[in-house]
């Protein structure tokens, strides 16, 4: 999986996006300012198709209106505003039919500056972008690749939103645990998702691993112009790569694993290995 998949575009010459704190909406109305702000809202460069091409299968998304716009246009959003939902959406599913063994989960976490009706204009969008493809809420342990191959499902999309109760394709976000290190320590990240994996549940979700490092505000103030790769994800992701080749799939092991720019190291073909690990058990049990 891929962290604020969607950031590999935002718009410098935009708003700034209403995730964003007052002060630094008043700041951001001067240009250098929304520059800077990108180097650090920034934590993927490759695009949708290309991420898809590369590996990644799941995408963490963040989403939000514009403020003031005419209509329910829904755009994603880390700090500045990326590109619409929808093209997005149109983007991955040109994949899908082009692969149609390939599964993808779609995990929109965070909602900004959005009613009810914003929601169910980004629900019909989804349901336009995938159609058939949408798999219903169901047992996790029945959701295997052959179950979805023999309903030709290819999308989970994940809601964190109480709205996910009207729409029988829209699971729930406890489904989908990603508890969050917050840390710029690479020691104390790794020791965090060591400890989240032994508390993960057995049965009944997926789970997510998010090996990223986030940046504090006066990590920013030190290195403004450096950014957030520059500064945090260049020198930590050999040693968060050595943990994951070091893990185990299956029950109580990793299961989706997430970073910043995946393209950086062998990041999806080193989380796409250990699934060799799971083949390994399953000959030596027969």
């Amino acid at each position: 999986g891929s962290h604020d998949s969607f950031s590999y575009w935002v718009d410098e010459k935009s708003p700034v996006g209403p995730d964003q704190a007052t002060a630094i909406k008043r700041l951001a109305r001067i240009s250098l300012v929304r520059k800077i702000m990108k180097k650090w809202s920034v934590t993927q460069n490759l695009t949708f198709k290309e991420q898809l091409e590369g590996g990644i299968r799941y995408f963490d998304l963040r989403v939000s209106s514009k403020p003031g716009e005419i209509g329910q246009e829904i755009y994603f959003i880390h700090g500045l505003f990326g590109i619409k939902v929808w093209d997005g959406l149109k983007e991955m599913n040109s994949f899908l039919e082009q692969h149609p063994k390939e599964v993808i989960f779609l995990d929109f976490n965070h909602f900004y500056a959005m009613d009810d009706s914003h929601h169910h204009f980004l629900i019909n969008r989804i349901c336009s972008a995938f159609e058939s493809k949408l798999c219903c809420v169901e047992c996790v342990e029945y959701v295997t690749l052959l179950y979805m191959w023999e309903k030709k499902h290819q999308v989970l999309i994940f809601y964190h939103h109480p709205l996910y109760q009207d729409y029988p394709f829209l699971w729930p976000g406890n489904k989908i645990p990603a508890p969050w290190a917050n840390t710029t320590n690479v020691h104390k990240l790794l020791q965090f998702l060591e400890t989240t994996l032994g508390e993960r549940s057995r049965y009944g979700t997926f789970h997510v691993s998010q090996a990223i490092l986030t940046p504090r505000v006066k990590t920013i103030a030190r290195h403004l112009i450096r950014g957030l790769k520059n500064t945090l994800v260049h020198r930590n992701l050999p040693m968060i790569l050595n943990w994951v080749k070091a893990q185990k799939p299956g029950v109580m092991g990793v299961n989706i694993i997430t970073s910043d720019f995946v393209e950086l190291v062998d990041f999806a073909a080193t989380v796409i290995a250990l699934n060799d690990l799971l083949l390994e058990e399953d000959e030596s049990a027969t």
